[in-house]
Order: C-alpha cells, then sequence, then structure tokens
C-alpha cells in the first residue's frame, strides 16, 4: 500500500508541474542574464523539493504528515509562481512584483504556521499563536506590496513591513510560541524550532536588504531591478527549501524514534 501511496504521490506532483512547458513560454535565456539564470535554477530546485517532500510525507508518523505536506505545498506553489515570474523577466527585463508577492501571500503564511503545526504535534497549542504569527505575516506582506507597487512611498512601506517582521520575532522568541517550544518540547523539536527562528531573523533579513538595494539605495533602474531580483531570489531558496529541511530532519527524526 505503502508503494502505491508513493507512486500516486509522485503521479499528483508531476501532473501538476506538467504544464510548466506552457507556462514558460518565454524567450531564449541569455547566457549573461544572471538574473534570469538565478529563477530557473530557483524555479527547478522548488520542483525538486516538492517532489521530495511530498514522497517523505510517506514515511513520518501521522502526526508529523501535516507538517511535511505544508513544506510541499509551500515549495510547490512557489514553483509554479517562478515560472511565471522567470517568463515575465525574460521576455521584457521587467520586475515580475504582481507575481512574487502573490506568491509569499500564501507561501509567508504558511511558512509561519508551521510553527504553529509543529508545536500543535507536540503539546496543545493555543490558536493564538496561530492567528498571531498569520496577521504578522500579513501585515509584513501589505507593507512590502504597498511600497514596490507605489501605493505608499517607499519609507512608511518599508517601516509598516519591518513593524511585521518585528511582531513575528517577538513571538517566536519572547511570546507564547518561543516559551512553549521551551518548557514542551523535546529536544530535537527545541533544535528544529531554534533554527527555523533563526532562518527567519538572519534568512528573513535578506528581503528587506533586498528592499533597500531595490527602492532606496541606488538611482540606475537597471541595477536595482537586477539586485532586488538577485537577492530575493536567493532569499525564497533559503527560506522555503531550508525551512522544509528542517522541518523534514525532526519529522523523521520524531518518528524514528516513536516506532
Amino acid at each position: 500500500m505503502k508503494v502505491v501511496s508513493k507512486k500516486s504521490l509522485a503521479a499528483l506532483i508531476t501532473a501538476a508541474l506538467v504544464t510548466t512547458p506552457t507556462i514558460a513560454s518565454a524567450a531564449n535565456l541569455q547566457t549573461d542574464d544572471f538574473v534570469g539564470i538565478s529563477f530557473w535554477l530557483i524555479s527547478m530546485s522548488m520542483v525538486a523539493a516538492t517532489a521530495f517532500f511530498f514522497i517523505e510525507t510517506q514515511r513520518v508518523s501521522a502526526k508529523w504528515k501535516t507538517s511535511l505536506t505544508v513544506s510541499g505545498l509551500v515549495t510547490l506553489v512557489a514553483a509554479v509562481h517562478y515560472f511565471y515570474m522567470r517568463d515575465v523577466w525574460i521576455s521584457t527585463g521587467e520586475t515580475p512584483t504582481v507575481y512574487r508577492y502573490i506568491d509569499w501571500l500564501i507561501t509567508v503564511p504558511l511558512l509561519m504556521i508551521e510553527f504553529y503545526i509543529i508545536l500543535r504535534a507536540v503539546g496543545a497549542a493555543s490558536a493564538g499563536i496561530f492567528w498571531r504569527l498569520l496577521i504578522g505575516s500579513v501585515v509584513m506582506l501589505v507593507g512590502g506590496y504597498a511600497g514596490e507597487a507605489g501605493y505608499l512611498d517607499v519609507w512608511p512601506a518599508f517601516i509598516i513591513g519591518m513593524a511585521g517582521w518585528a511582531f513575528i520575532l517577538y513571538e517566536i522568541f519572547l511570546g507564547e510560541a518561543g516559551k512553549m517550544s521551551a518548557e514542551q518540547a523535546s529536544a530535537s523539536v527545541k533544535s528544529a524550532f531554534s533554527t527555523m527562528r533563526l532562518i527567519v531573523i538572519i534568512g528573513w533579513a535578506i528581503y528587506p536588504l533586498g528592499y533597500f538595494y531595490g527602492y532606496l539605495a541606488t538611482s540606475d533602474p537597471g541595477a536595482a531591478a537586477n539586485a532586488l531580483n538577485v537577492i530575493y531570489n536567493l532569499a525564497d531558496l533559503l527560506n522555503k527549501v531550508a525551512f522544509g529541511v528542517i522541518i523534514w530532519n525532526v519529522a523523521v527524526t520524531e518518528s524514528e524514534a516513536s516506532s
């Protein structure tokens, strides 16, 4: 039965991604287009991570399947959006702001909810953790989009986005989520939670860095677009794939320990 399940998952992943040649209908990628190359590398990395996470759900115990499935959904959603984003960049040379923020509006809250899900796997995490992390991520993204799309001046929008990020950091370090991890989690879950927090504080710092270089540090539109997109692409690779790998590791460790 497990073999059949794995084959079914593989078929589902293939069906979800088989349309990528039609999605990626861009012009030929140029050898000196390093931004375009980064879009291609990240999109295929997301595809590979999606297949891995979904297949590995068959390896872990029931209480960890949700966490690993969400990790696969994050990279799946990102992969599809990266096909569109790389098409926009290679065809027009323009920053795919709308597609990127649609991706983030789905995947960033899912990444934050992962904190809640892994705490639920080891104890009775309150719904307040879920809602505070969700609200913080939405505020962060709305501020960033308002600045990049021109609805607000870039500095006020930057401050709003940073406030949302600071609220998330408070919750996972000093708030209920951080306290529950310290008091109730096993050693492997504590280690995973701590590493995930480091990604949020260090890995997510790359996004405001990209925003700063793209909108605040230079008056050259071409250089700004290049810096913005390369930085954002690398940040997505770290923050989505590495985040999922950490969850996969703790899920496998905890499942093997309880078997």
